[in-house]
């Protein structure tokens, strides 16, 4: 099998997982990242509104915007990195590409911690997503330019000890579930 070939598959299995764990999920999913989040209260950070069957972030998103900076990411184009909008609980909002939600009015932020969505993770902060490279080439820029935190969140039945990666994939540093917190050593 090729890499592509390898990771389509992963993919697939790592949506099945998901399904299930979405179909289980409870009130209190997003609590081990809002005690994550508390010890960077005021740092810009992105997070991202849930499509299909993603674990939501929106609680503890909610609780940071209380703090400091809150944004979402923005599909500017196939290829590129993603930009981010500034987001406050309870504005307007409108579809965007892929289905994801973002803010009607476009208020450019930079995030130095990103909230990162996933279909499967690894320990060793491997992360498999979507395939079209949009948090790669976003954490490879942002990196490129200052410390930035990537944290994976995920239900735990997401993780997998063999998430196939390629060259550019780009590592989480964190990742949050429901039932814990993964630091990544490097």
């Amino acid at each position: 099998m090729s890499g592509a070939e390898i990771k389509a598959a992963a993919r697939k299995a790592a949506m099945a997982r998901r399904a299930e764990a979405f179909a289980a999920r409870g009130a209190a999913d997003a609590g081990h990242l809002s005690e994550v989040l508390a010890g960077y209260r005021g740092v810009p950070l992105s997070g991202y509104m849930p499509i299909r069957s993603e674990i939501d972030p929106l609680p503890a998103m909610e609780e940071a915007a209380a703090h400091g900076p809150v944004g979402l990411p923005v599909i500017e184009a196939k290829g590129r990195p993603l930009s981010f909008a500034r987001w406050e609980p309870g504005m307007a909002l409108t579809e965007g590409p892929f289905g994801a939600r973002v803010p009607e009015r476009i208020e450019p932020m930079v995030p130095e911690i990103l909230i990162v969505p996933l279909l499967a993770f690894s320990r060793a902060g491997g992360r498999l997503g979507y395939g079209g490279g949009f948090y790669d080439r976003t954490l490879e820029a942002l990196r490129a330019m200052r410390a930035t935190l990537a944290i994976g969140f995920a239900f735990a039945a997401q993780e997998d000890g063999e998430v196939p990666l390629s060259p550019t994939d780009q590592p989480l540093d964190m990742v949050v579930t429901e039932r814990e917190v993964i630091e990544v050593a490097r």
